[in-house]
């Protein structure tokens, strides 16, 4: 059981959200899913059109949280060495030897940029160092620093140039959140604080030592069997082949969710408990975060797709008939 209580576990989440909030507007919902993600230590993948400050929101992170930070700008020329490291020669008093010198991937806090522009091989050398937390070069595996969050960014209007995420490394994901276009008074905000004298900037909230001690906490929240048997239910009815499919899985969706998806669900679930001072969770926390865990893992069929069905519509439908179900 972790030293820390609930009550200091809001104080610290609050912290970050209030910093962040000196710099970003608006938002509430996209910061609490990444706040989310990074408590369950889980890695995020934002999706939005240029201009909506994920960029930011990421770099405001590293400033709000005491981590190492750094940025990979994913284009096409980039190379698995790029972003993991290399051995090179050195010359040490006569004496040549490999070293290796680590790569940006080397920290706690990473920000792959524009993911879809990488090519499947560097996109591949980031997704195994997200799921083993380790990188091997040169039959050699090193460890990564704990806590190791990924965000990465992707635009979802421009094709041309880009290598979309097959569906198993959009798995790895914790969650995918959609950033989308602020109201007339956040874009107001926006247009001041962007254009002023001064830029707004975060300061320090916690250390990487008190995520680690947030996340254990997260870990050892109750969840009651009748909760873990509703997200159960919802995992597999996902699927058009279950009984309790809604009528949109059988007609728009080609598979369903995989076992992270349930994983994500309740890690999310007991953050979210433990965000509203409760030690235990709620059927309202599952659904306060079922959209992010379940919406990159739904794959559609050809006539979704040419129907324009979002996978946001297919979670809502289920979510409600599972609660007339009871």
């Amino acid at each position: 059981m972790s030293d820390f209580s609930v009550d200091t576990f809001r104080e610290y989440a609050n912290r970050i959200e209030t910093e962040v909030g000196r710099v970003i507007v608006g938002q509430g919902e996209v910061v609490r899913h990444v706040l989310v993600s990074i408590l369950a230590g889980g890695h995020v993948l934002l999706e939005g059109v240029p201009g909506l400050g994920k960029t930011m929101l990421i770099r405001t992170l590293g400033q709000a949280l005491d981590l190492k930070f750094s940025r990979i700008q994913f284009t096409p020329d980039l190379m698995p060495a790029d972003i993991l490291g290399t051995e090179i020669l050195s010359d040490d008093n006569g004496r040549r030897e490999f070293r290796f010198r680590e790569g940006p991937l080397f920290s706690n806090l990473v920000l792959a940029d524009e993911i879809n522009r990488a090519t499947p091989k560097t996109q591949s050398a980031l997704l195994e160092a997200m799921q083993e937390a380790s990188v091997t070069v040169a039959q050699k595996t090193y460890k990564l620093e704990e806590p190791f969050f990924v965000m990465a960014t992707q635009n979802p209007l421009e094709m041309e140039g880009t290598y979309p995420l097959p569906e198993a490394q959009l798995d790895r994901f914790f969650f995918k959140v959609n950033v989308d276009l602020p109201n007339v008074s956040e874009m107001i905000e926006i247009l001041d604080r962007t254009t002023g004298k001064e830029s707004p900037s975060a300061n320090k909230a916690v250390t990487g030592a008190d995520i680690i001690q947030m996340r254990a906490l997260a870990r050892t929240t109750p969840i009651a069997s009748h909760v873990k048997e509703y997200i159960a239910r919802l995992m597999l009815a996902t699927h058009p082949e279950d009984e309790n499919a809604s009528p949109l899985v059988k007609k728009y969706v080609r598979y369903g969710v995989s076992p992270r998806g349930g994983q994500a669900l309740v890690l999310g679930a007991k953050v979210t408990a433990l965000l509203a001072g409760r030690y235990n969770v709620a059927f309202e926390d599952v659904h306060a975060v079922a959209k992010a865990a379940l919406r990159h893992r739904l794959l559609l069929n050809f006539d979704g797709m040419a129907e324009g069905v979002k996978a946001d519509d297919v979670i809502n439908e289920l979510v409600g008939m599972l609660q007339l179900q009871g």
